[in-house]
């Protein structure tokens, strides 16, 4: 059924030819300068983060295989912040938001979710290192292997991209009205969805199998981790040996919260229940506020984390040192 108010797509008009128009924060163009500081430091300091902590466990010999997990999730935060932001920071430099072709918005939308689908895989994969660290420390090395470990994130690579391609596909062959109007910073799935021509559940279910398959499989794995987690730590009467079992998983909870807190809050509901507004505070969140805290999480409570860290900053130091002491030999020479 068309959708009240607009026109069917236009037939003479291609997918090549068409073009949305991303409002972004058109409604707030008088702060765009302050909301132009503010999301570029984020953006800079999340950037800065990430790849210091990328770089920091790359450069290790031995890795654990919290370490390389780690290392998989700072790499997926580079890119899923350098998928988003930058095209948000432009739009806060023009009056009525910017223009995207219709393959940049479903590359755009493809990515976001490739990526996001990759982080909630990953998050599992992290939880099953965690039950097999607790319930079979004996077990662990031989279990976690780092043939395992590739297998894993492969796994969820293809997994999240595979998953993101078929909801794409779908979504962008809908029929769109002739208002190609985004009411976001960005083409995500709501967003899009609520220009369809079509008001019907049938445009819905690759959201909801999308959903199902990123969201719900993923968390009944996370779920079934902790829960035999659980089991264990209440057979430990030391309760010192249980807060350190714990401290281990802290880092790990706190980002799963995150992470699907939002998505759950965005993805699993009705489209009848599309607000523009509250969608791009909440978006605001999981693309600028949580890429950006998911590095100091794991440097605060992650002791490996740190002592990577302190490596790197040594070796820089030690480099530094080596470069000065050289140039004061060749100036005397």
């Amino acid at each position: 059924m068309p959708c009240e108010g607009c026109m069917e797509r236009d037939n003479e008009s291609t997918d090549a030819t068409i073009e949305f128009h991303l409002l972004g924060f058109s409604e707030l163009f008088c702060l765009r300068v302050l909301l132009l500081l503010i999301f570029l430091i984020i953006h800079l300091v999340t950037l800065a983060g990430n790849m210091m902590i990328f770089i920091a466990v790359f450069m290790e010999h031995t890795r654990s295989p919290m370490l390389f997990f780690l290392c998989q999730l700072s790499l997926i935060e580079l890119c899923y912040t350098l998928v988003i932001v930058p095209k948000a920071l432009l739009g806060l430099t023009v009056m009525k938001g910017i223009t995207i072709s219709f393959i940049g918005c479903a590359a755009q939308m493809y990515l976001f979710v490739g990526l996001g689908g990759t982080e909630c895989f990953l998050l599992a994969a992290m939880s099953y290192d965690r039950y097999v660290a607790i319930c079979k420390p004996l077990h662990y090395t031989v279990v976690m292997s780092e043939g395992l470990c590739l297998r894993l994130s492969i796994a969820c690579c293809l997994g999240g991209f595979a998953v993101a391609l078929g909801l794409t596909v779908s979504v962008f062959h809908l029929p769109f009205c002739q208002s190609h109007h985004i009411n976001h910073f960005f083409c995500d799935v709501p967003a899009v969805l609520h220009l369809a021509c079509i008001h019907s559940y049938t445009s819905e279910l690759p959201m909801l199998a999308a959903c199902v398959l990123l969201l719900l499989l993923p968390f009944l794995l996370i779920l079934t981790s902790y829960l035999c987690i659980a089991a264990v730590l209440l057979r430990i009467t030391s309760s010192f040996r249980r807060g350190k079992a714990f401290s281990t998983c802290f880092s790990h909870l706190v980002i799963t919260l995150l992470h699907y807190g939002c998505a759950s809050f965005m993805y699993i509901r009705p489209k009848s229940s599309y607000s523009p507004a509250r969608d791009k505070m909440v978006s605001l969140v999981y693309t600028n506020i949580t890429p950006l805290l998911y590095p100091l999480i794991y440097s605060l409570r992650n002791k490996e984390i740190r002592g990577v860290l302190r490596k790197m900053l040594r070796r820089k130091r030690i480099t530094q040192l080596n470069w000065g002491i050289t140039r004061a030999v060749t100036r005397v020479n």
